[in-house]
């Protein structure tokens, strides 16, 4: 499972991903991440069965974090299936059906934006939280 850590100003600072791994033993993987010292975001892969104590690890320590459940959605009536969106993609969640439609890996998505802005008829939107 994919989570948003939401890292603020005052968290910035620590080693906070450490802490939880030491704490919990979880193996995280970091999918993307963007912060600076005012704050910022990191996705991480979460083992499903371990998500509710790294969540809890990650609250205690004040942090804000929230599930992406469904990080990108198509717009079928939109979609024209010309595939610009999958040559851009870095983790392979866009490819090709036999019949030559557009299908998603919804689990590899790390929201990093590249299959919008490609997009030459609107049909992908990024879900933020």
């Amino acid at each position: 499972m994919k989570i948003t850590l939401h890292a603020t100003p005052d968290i910035t600072p620590r080693p906070l991903i450490a802490e939880v791994i030491l704490e919990t033993g979880a193996l995280l993987n970091i999918d993307r991440a963007d912060v600076k010292p005012k704050g910022g975001e990191v996705v991480i892969d979460v083992p499903p069965h371990e998500c509710e104590q790294v969540v809890a690890a990650f609250k205690k320590r004040g942090a804000t974090i929230t599930a992406l459940e469904q990080p990108v959605i198509k717009d079928d009536d939109e979609c024209v299936n010309c595939g610009a969106c999958i040559s851009v993609c870095p983790t392979g969640v866009i490819s090709f059906r036999e019949d030559w439609s557009v299908q998603m890996d919804l689990d590899k998505c790390v929201q990093c934006g590249a299959c919008v802005t490609m997009c030459p008829h609107g049909a992908l939107t990024v879900l933020k939280s």
